[in-house]
């Protein structure tokens, strides 16, 4: 009886063992389509499979280099990745150069970095605002605390009377307006 019991013993270890290994083999060869980076937010997480946030559009689209150089540079990659829901008016390159010559080198530098941020801030608006969200005179506070004038001329959505949005596209955490121009806060009194 006790060598009945023993190999009982035994199998049972074996099997506990082997099973225990087969759970560690499908850990390590299951595919894994979200991959966290060690260190930083949300945007190290890798994920092919879903709709991406602001900040991976951004990155993504050639028109926006500017755009996500001056993101970086702000700080505020992280901010723009988290849950949201946000609105960011997008200014292309294009937009970016019709600005005055230097104004965005001058903007990269380390010691303008509030200035940065404060104009970045000023081009997003905390929630999802839909296409025909828009109205005519409708003013949408933004992050920085300075407010942006929508109008609706001619089927167009204008933003400060300086800024038209020339496309939309819906992210995980919001929508982004593609804009043709900069949005320049009011100074500060």
């Amino acid at each position: 009886m006790k060598t009945f019991t023993g190999l009982l013993s035994i199998i049972a270890i074996a099997l506990m063992i082997s099973c225990n290994q087969d759970t560690d083999s499908k850990k390590e060869n299951s595919p894994n389509t979200s991959e966290v980076a060690v260190g930083g937010g949300q945007e190290n997480v890798k994920d092919s499979d879903s709709q991406k946030d602001v900040v991976k559009i951004a990155v993504g689209s050639k028109d926006h280099t500017t755009l996500v150089a001056a993101l970086k540079q702000a700080g505020l990659v992280t901010a723009l990745s988290n849950a949201g829901p946000f609105t960011v008016f997008a200014p292309t390159n294009e937009a970016f150069n019709k600005l005055p010559a230097g104004t965005v080198e001058g903007l990269m530098k380390d010691d303008k970095k509030e200035d940065l941020q404060n104009i970045l801030q000023y081009h997003v608006f905390m929630s999802a605002l839909t296409p025909g969200a828009f109205t005519d005179g409708q003013t949408l506070g933004m992050v920085n605390g300075d407010d942006v004038t929508v109008n609706i001329k001619d089927g167009k959505t204008i933003l400060n009377n300086s800024a038209t949005i020339v496309a939309s596209i819906p992210a995980s955490n919001g929508m982004i307006y593609v804009i043709d121009g900069v949005l320049l806060p009011p100074a500060k009194k």
